[in-house]
């Protein structure tokens, strides 16, 4: 299985991103959904899976890497940000709106079972400025080889040094 498969779609004010993922379909669902499983790749915090839940994120990236924390974003480390569930069809798909700035963009997460795998589609949409669409890209493109990583059993190490190849990549077609 080639879990490394990958779809980046910048278009107007959406990030589209696709991953060919280890499955199950459960698992895959409980790390987006479970804080404990969720810390190990993105964001810890609280998650009410209903329309109109609340939504919680404490970012501790440096966790995620033996790698230091770039300076730029030493200070968002144990930063909170909190959404609302505007859908939620467990295994297959959640949505949450995400606050950037003044901005109030959304998430959605919609995974579908591909014989031992699961494809995951995330899609960020709502973001108001070209270089927010590609900061956005290059951290979920990070994160979510961070979560390939775990379901695949590796132990990640190289967290910051994703980002910043992806930041690369996404600012090359700027």
């Amino acid at each position: 299985m080639n879990t490394s498969r990958s779809l980046v779609s910048n278009t107007s004010d959406v990030v589209r991103l696709e991953r060919l993922l280890p499955g199950p379909i459960e698992r895959v669902w409980r790390y987006l959904t479970e804080s404990s499983l969720r810390q190990t790749w993105l964001a810890s915090g609280a998650m009410e899976l209903a329309p109109g839940g609340s939504v919680t994120m404490t970012w501790n990236n440096d966790s995620l890497s033996d790698e230091p924390t770039p300076e730029r974003f030493v200070k968002h480390e144990g930063s909170t940000m909190t959404g609302t569930v505007l859908a939620c069809e467990a295994p297959r798909l959640l949505v949450y709106t995400w606050p950037q700035g003044e901005a109030l963009t959304e998430v959605r997460f919609e995974l579908e079972t591909r014989d031992d795998a699961v494809l995951l589609v995330l899609t960020h949409s709502k973001l108001v400025t070209d270089a927010r669409i590609r900061g956005v890209s290059a951290g979920w493109t990070a994160h979510l080889e961070v979560l390939r990583q775990r379901l695949a059993g590796i132990e990640p190490i190289v967290f910051w040094a994703h980002f910043t190849q992806a930041e690369k990549v996404h600012s090359a077609g700027a």
